[in-house]
């Protein structure tokens, strides 16, 4: 009988300190709100899943936002009740989360900063994020190659942001010097039904339009619903941007009016999930910026982008 209870005792104490040494990150995102962040979503579970059950001695808590206010609160409740040792978060929006992530960082918690950046730099231990410029530099190339640098295009932008400026920046440097002719450029708000409006515009002005960049692929399904409904689809292409699974299936189908894609991956947040993961898992110094790649997706490599199961 005192063996047994040697046992219990011992299994009981074993099993205590691998809870105490039991790591906690918490990840808050914005809520499924459009196409791009139901992506973010659906990778972040993935990732959940994937890394709990290589790790049991990782606890992640995913917690989503509807607003910047509703973000904050989830904050002070990682960190109230769930007492987590690291932060993977993407703003809901930047200036107003840069106060309440401040003040996790003061409690030693190990923070992950993805896609927008914070107000205040030198918060984050690591920073996670697309290559904005560089999706507007791809995108500017492949146009101007495609039309033989010569033709007359119309922008749709998203907001004005930062990351609207960089990737029209680095998309109208990239057809610098070419005899690419921008028609007119307007914000279509990263949304579809914008996309449909602001480019029903542009083809009732227009009679000749060779290529249409819709910046993003929720702008890029209202563009092709207007192009098809004006009997225009063999006129044009469209160039889009993040990956959507329904471009990319156009691109795999060797679609004329989407024949390319370029990558602004949602699947991000993988990446800064399994950056922070690494942190308590290993010895890898992984402090600094990760800016990913913005490739080009074309027929021949669309299906490694491909993720049917993914609402985006």
């Amino acid at each position: 009988m005192k063996l047994l209870k040697r046992i219990i005792v011992v299994a009981g104490l074993t099993l205590f300190s691998l809870a105490a040494s039991a790591q906690t990150i918490g990840v808050s995102i914005p809520a499924a709100t459009h196409g791009w962040a139901g992506g973010l979503n659906f990778h972040a579970e993935q990732t959940k899943a994937r890394l709990e059950s290589a790790h049991p001695e990782l606890k992640i808590v995913l917690v989503t936002a509807n607003s910047a206010s509703e973000q904050a609160n989830d904050l002070e409740d990682l960190v109230a009740i769930h007492n987590m040792d690291a932060l993977v978060i993407l703003p809901f929006e930047s200036a107003p989360l840069t106060g309440p992530v401040r003040n996790v960082k003061r409690r030693d918690v190990f923070v992950t900063v993805v896609d927008r950046g914070l107000s205040e730099e030198g918060i984050e231990d690591v920073y996670v994020a697309g290559n904005n410029a560089e999706m507007g530099r791809v995108s500017g190339e492949y146009i101007k190659e495609a039309l033989n640098g010569s033709g007359d295009i119309v922008v749709l932008r998203g907001m004005p942001t930062v990351i609207d400026e960089q990737r029209f920046d680095g998309f109208m440097a990239a057809i610098e010097g070419s005899n690419i002719n921008v028609l007119d450029h307007q914000y279509a708000n990263w949304n579809r039904d914008d996309g449909f409006t602001v480019m029903q515009d542009f083809l009732s002005r227009f009679p000749k339009i060779d290529a249409v960049w819709a910046q993003d692929d929720d702008i890029a399904i209202g563009v092709i619903q207007a192009v098809r409904q004006a009997r225009r689809q063999d006129d044009l292409f469209i160039v889009g941007g993040g990956g959507m699974k329904d471009i990319i299936r156009r691109v795999m189908e060797g679609d004329r009016l989407t024949p390319v894609d370029v990558l602004y991956p949602p699947s991000m947040i993988s990446t800064a999930m399994e950056l922070t993961a690494l942190k308590f898992i290993s010895d890898t110094p992984i402090e600094g910026e990760y800016i990913l790649g913005s490739p080009l997706i074309t027929e021949e490599n669309a299906e490694q982008y491909y993720f049917p199961e993914s609402p985006f």
